[in-house]
C-alpha cells in the first residue's frame, strides 16, 4: 500500500490514462521548468546543426520523438507557421495535427534541412524525413544537449521537453482544449495533468487572479 504524497507531489487527476504523472514515485519532477527549457535551447545553439533543429522542434512544438523523427518536408508549413504531424499514439493511421511554432523554428529548418527547395521538388525529396535518425541516435542529441545545459534527472529527457510544453502552455493561459489538440491526447484528462504545475509555472497560474 502507497502512502501519502510527499509535500508539494500532486497526484494523477481522475481519469488520466495510464496514471500520466507530473512526478516520478520520488516527487521528482518529470519536466523542464521555464528557465531550464530556456536554459536548453541555448545549449542546443551550440550543438551540431541537426541536432538543434531537433531539439527546437520537440521544445516548442511538444510534439513525441517518434513524431518529430517521421517529419518530412512537405509537413512543414512555412507560410502557415504550423508543423504537422502525424499522430503516432492514435489507433489508426492517417491522424494529423497541425501545432503553430514560432518563425525562428521554420527559419531553422529552411536554413538546415532545405524546407522550401525541397518542397519545390515535390515528390523527389519532400517526403523524406527531415532526421533519417533511429529513435536511439535521436534520444542520444537530445541528452547530449541536455548534458550540456546541466539538466540531469528525470526531466531531463524527450518526454520532459513534451511535459515543459503542456506546462508552459496552461501557464501562459492556453484553453485546455487547445492544449489537447497541440499534444494529440485522445482524452482531455490526460491533458488536465498540465493544469497541476508546481513552482514559478503555479505562481504564473495564481498571478493572474490577483491581477
Amino acid at each position: 500500500m502507497s502512502g501519502p504524497p510527499k509535500p508539494g507531489q500532486r497526484t494523477t487527476p481522475a481519469g488520466a490514462p495510464g496514471g500520466m504523472q507530473l512526478f516520478d514515485r520520488d516527487g521528482s519532477r518529470k519536466y523542464l521548468t521555464v528557465a531550464e527549457r530556456a536554459r536548453f535551447l541555448r545549449a542546443a545553439e551550440q550543438a551540431p546543426r541537426e541536432a538543434r533543429t531537433l531539439c527546437m522542434t520537440l521544445a516548442w512544438s511538444g510534439c513525441r520523438l517518434s513524431e518529430a523523427l517521421a517529419l518530412p518536408a512537405d509537413r512543414v508549413d512555412l507560410a502557415g507557421g504550423v508543423l504537422v504531424f502525424a499522430t503516432l499514439k492514435k489507433r489508426q493511421d492517417g491522424i494529423y495535427r497541425a501545432v503553430p511554432v514560432p518563425p525562428s523554428l521554420l527559419e531553422a529548418l529552411d536554413l538546415v534541412h532545405g524546407i522550401r527547395e525541397a518542397q519545390r521538388r515535390r515528390g523527389r525529396g519532400a517526403a523524406a524525413r527531415l532526421w533519417p535518425w533511429s529513435r536511439m541516435t535521436g534520444w542520444r542529441a537530445v541528452h547530449a544537449v541536455m548534458a550540456a545545459a546541466g539538466l540531469s534527472g528525470p526531466a531531463a529527457s524527450p518526454k520532459g521537453l513534451r511535459h515543459a510544453f503542456g506546462v508552459a502552455a496552461v501557464s501562459s493561459g492556453i484553453p485546455l482544449n487547445m492544449v489537447q489538440k497541440w499534444l494529440g491526447h485522445a482524452q482531455l484528462s490526460t491533458t488536465a495533468i498540465y493544469a497541476d504545475a508546481v513552482g514559478a509555472e503555479e505562481q504564473d497560474i495564481a498571478r493572474k487572479m490577483w491581477e
